[in-house]
């Protein structure tokens, strides 16, 4: 697994407790170090996430905090694709002439 993905799946796995939570629980749940999960707490807290805590007491995300979708639905990709089959039919777009070359 990536980097990236794993700090993904670190919020996303934090996202589902309530209360701080330890980094022996968070490693044992990602499958990996408790080392790796210190790192990565950092590596998220400096990126501008708001990750509470310390370690030793556990971790948490502030409250508010959500992820982006990471997959879209079903309806919202059939949204996409018929947004982007009318984008590219507009002929009057100043673009348009560039469409060939997505």
């Amino acid at each position: 697994m990536s980097r990236t993905g794993r700090l993904f799946m670190l919020m996303d796995a934090m996202r589902g407790y309530r209360r701080p939570v330890t980094a022996a629980r968070l490693a044992e749940q990602l499958g990996v170090s408790e080392r790796t999960i210190y790192r990565d707490i950092q590596t998220l807290a400096g990126l501008g996430a708001p990750v509470a805590g310390e370690a030793g007491v556990g971790y948490m995300l502030k409250p508010g905090f959500f992820l982006p979708p990471l997959m879209f639905g079903a309806d919202e990709l059939e949204a996409l694709v018929l947004g982007a089959r009318w984008v590219m039919g507009r002929k009057y777009m100043l673009w348009s002439f560039q469409r060939t070359e997505l």
